[in-house]
């Protein structure tokens, strides 16, 4: 805002009269002395005096400052002639001043002059000091010279332009400023006002002229205004946000929309294309913002170079119907006995080897069979290589045949097919060959491209020839992965222990693992503590096609979930509790409202009977099966609704849940400790615990249909711990075993558990008191208990003792 000025201000600034003003504005209205003049009209009268004023130099000014030195000899003079008056000594002395000031009245350097002049009259005490005035021209004239290259700089500034880049004057300004004009911008005298009617006349007439630095900041805002404005526009944006970056309101950017066709209100969102119409019809730039996810920040999804790509060992997984001899094949391969630790011999979960055939590494899985387990599967052929397809010679196709098969050509991975159990009598893999061209499977044998291997699982028959078609495909696919990055894999099992919290079963598939690495998997985050192979031993890092075993996450991640191993935890942690929020979000999303549409069925859905049920498990993916296969037993009259699933041991936290919901607990593969028996019993809650999932299923299904109808019965005796164990020669393990609670028969059946999971079931071989052998053993006493097939014993194990009888309703 530019000052305003009256006419007769000017004038007095200007030290010239107003009719001079007037007649340099002109014209035929004479303006009164209290005119306020435009800001046309100043610049008109500030150019006629800068125009009539100027000087090309201001030597002769400069000059002029040393003239009167010459004029104390005649104020010497002047001072002889006052002896005679004493008494009017001091009133000659006034006037000199008065005259100097006229002089430069018109040059802009008066404030100089004005400060020296007070300094000399201190010269008029000392009359004897003329005599010395000869010597002094010299050296005054010495002096200018000295003073010119350091001081004299002529700058001309135009001030007709409408434009002044006054910065680079700043400083000359400060200089020819008085300081009595400086004192008084940051001072503020006390005035005193009696009336209001004052003080309201006083705030009327105060206003402050600008300064030149507010000037120059008005000067900068206006610049700011004319430059185009950028805005940044995502993909979509909202239409309150865009008015916002476009330093607009809401309205202006509605009415554009509705210009454009498009009606829209404040919140709703518009897409980039629209968006940029609107910014560009207001004048402003358009820059496209790219939105980069704190994912795309931390987890590098770059694909590898060509030079730094290695062989990997190729990735089989083991599929086919049940109990037609996958583990037991993977057993045959591996040299070592698997099966006879599931129960029933049936797989329950994945289990991942690593097996050296011909000086070459191949990573096996092994996935169960039974229908309950078709996500595993699809898992295991999603991380998979090759896929050995087993089929029974006595059995055919079967539907989890059927399964495989499409799961394996899903994932687009080649197909060899094991046709197990040729050794016994009624084995015809002609007949498996015939059958298999009905999915497009032809054998080589028959011209086609599926290479079919007969094997014998009991007696190893064509073991070698597998594992050698195993290389040779595994040769022609050319798997090559890059060891120098950080890792990425797969999941491939997950469950809680009881002593080292989560456990996790990692496929590394691409880089390299190191112990201590911070990993991202799925929901959650943690270091890899300790990482050990599938021999058990420690391992400090995991190159492609590994499988290892690792702890340290915060939970037990979901099977099947992708694993990257990241630098930043922070940012990790962050990623984890946005796909956390992003889950509730879309489980909030899947929430069916009440409406008057459908109020009639959420009624009529009262007189379903619904079976809650709350699943335990030993490992995550058991804990999904059962669950999903349990969800898919609900009928039109009763809905199986599972309200809880976890991994481990049944706890108190279970029963608390299963007592306030009525629910059925259904363990699967695990036990519980004497705190959660006692709780069970006082509250009184249903629990059933399962080792095979074909009980679990069929006794939930019999329970739905109202019929059933237990014949038998599981009742335990006691609680055996293991204090200690014995190896001994032609005998074998031998447990030192005190018994904690109720007895242990001879002919009992032993439960062996540890950190509340069932690592066996076993008949007792041998029970002794010392060297006699006992019928049984009550509690407080101790005992050697050996068993027929378990020998992996741990101190600390508990044998859990019971009998299977027969009972009637």
């Amino acid at each position: 805002m530019v000052s305003k000025y009256k006419l007769n201000d000017l004038a007095k600034n200007l030290n010239v009269t107003v009719a001079d003003i007037n007649a340099v504005l002109g014209g035929d209205v004479v303006r009164k002395p209290n005119t306020v003049l435009t800001e046309e009209e100043l610049n008109l009268v500030f150019e006629h005096f800068t125009q009539a004023n100027a000087v090309e130099s201001f030597n002769d000014y400069f000059a002029s400052a040393d003239e009167p030195d010459e004029k104390p000899a005649e104020k010497a003079a002047e001072a002889k002639k006052e002896e005679k008056k004493p008494a009017e000594k001091k009133a000659p002395a006034k006037p000199a001043p008065k005259q100097e000031e006229k002089k430069p009245a018109q040059k802009p350097a008066a404030a100089k002059q004005e400060k020296k002049q007070p300094e000399k009259p201190a010269a008029q005490t000392k009359p004897a000091q003329p005599a010395k005035q000869p010597a002094k021209p010299v050296e005054k004239k010495e002096k200018p010279a000295e003073k010119k290259p350091a001081e004299q700089v002529v700058r001309r500034v135009d001030t007709r332009t409408v434009e002044v880049n006054l910065d680079k004057y700043n400083e000359h300004y400060d200089q020819l400023a008085p300081q009595q004009n400086k004192r008084s911008d940051s001072f503020q005298r006390k005035q005193k006002i009696n009336q209001k009617s004052q003080q309201r006349a006083k705030q009327k007439y105060s206003t402050k002229r600008e300064t030149e630095a507010q000037k120059l900041q008005r000067l900068a805002l206006e610049r700011a205004r004319k430059q185009q404005l950028k805005v940044l526009i995502p993909d979509e944006i909202v239409v309150s946000e865009l008015a916002s970056r476009l330093k607009a309101t809401v309205t202006d950017v509605i009415k554009k929309l509705m210009g454009l066709g498009v009606m829209a209100a404040q919140n709703q969102v518009i897409d980039f294309d629209t968006a940029s119409i609107v910014a560009e019809e207001m004048g402003a730039k358009v820059e496209k913002e790219v939105v980069v996810t704190i994912e795309e920040r931390l987890i590098d999804d770059s694909e590898d170079n060509a030079d730094e790509l290695v062989s990997r060992s190729p990735v089989v997984v083991v599929m086919g119907h049940v109990d037609h001899g996958k583990t037991s094949l993977l057993d045959r391969i591996r040299h070592a006995s698997v099966t006879a630790t599931e129960a029933g011999g049936i797989t329950q979960h994945i289990g991942a080897y690593t097996v050296e055939a011909d000086g070459k590494q191949i990573t096996f899985l092994d996935t169960p069979g039974h229908e309950a387990f078709t996500a595993m599967r699809a898992r295991g052929a999603a991380v998979t290589d090759i896929v050995i397809l087993v089929v029974a010679a006595d059995d055919g196709i079967m539907p989890q045949t059927v399964e495989a098969i499409n799961h394996a050509k899903a994932a687009n991975v080649q197909i060899i097919v094991a046709i197990n159990k040729i050794d016994k009598p009624h084995a015809n893999p002609d007949k498996v060959m015939q059958e298999l061209t009905e999915y497009n499977l032809v054998p080589e044998q028959w011209g086609g491209d599926t290479i079919c291997c007969p094997v014998s699982a009991v007696t190893g028959e064509g073991i070698d020839n597998l594992l050698e078609m195993v290389n040779l495909v595994a040769e022609v696919a050319d798997l090559k992965a890059n060891p120098n990055r950080l890792a990425k894999g797969t999941v491939v099992e997950a469950r809680l222990d009881k002593g080292r919290g989560p456990v996790a079963t990692l496929l590394v598939q691409n880089g390299t693992l190191h112990s201590g690495d911070v990993i991202i998997a799925g929901m959650t985050v943690g270091h890899v503590r300790v990482m050990t192979n599938d021999k058990g031993a420690v391992v400090n890092e995991a190159g492609p096609s590994t499988p290892v075993e690792i702890t340290g996450l915060a939970e037990v991640p979901a099977a099947g979930d992708i694993f990257n191993a990241v630098e930043d935890e922070r940012l990790a942690r962050e990623l984890v509790e946005q796909r956390k929020f992003d889950q509730k979000e879309e489980q909030f999303k899947q929430y069916q409202k009440v409406t008057l549409d459908n109020l009639f069925s959420q009624i009529a859905e009262g007189e379903v009977k619904e079976l809650p049920l709350i699943v335990k498990a030993d490992v995550q993916g058991s804990a999904e099966a059962v669950k999903q296969s349990l969800e898919k037993l609900t009928n039109d009259e009763v809905r199986v609704r599972v309200i809880h699933n976890g991994v481990g041991a049944v706890n108190k936290s279970d029963v608390m849940l299963a007592q306030a919901s009525g629910a059925i607990i259904i363990g699967f593969n695990v036990r519980m400790d004497q705190a959660v028996r006692d709780s069970i019993e006082q509250d009184d809650v249903e629990i059933r615990l399962y080792r095979i999932i074909y009980d679990a299923i069929d006794d939930v299904k019999q329970a739905m249909k109202g019929m059933l109808a237990p014949k038998t019965r599981e009742v335990e005796l006691g609680r055996a711990e293991v204090r200690a164990v014995y190896k001994i020669s032609n005998v074998g393990t031998v447990a030192g075993a005190y018994v904690i609670e109720g007895k242990v028969a001879r002919n009992a059946l032993i439960r062996v558990v540890r950190d509340g999971i069932v690592l066996a079931e076993d008949k007792i071989d041998s029970l002794k008191r010392f060297k006699d052998d006992a019928k049984e053993v009550a509690q407080g006493y101790e005992c050697g208990i050996g068993l027929e097939k378990f020998n992996d014993i741990k101190e600390g194990d508990i044998f859990e003792s019971f009998i299977i009888e027969e009972y009637r309703d």
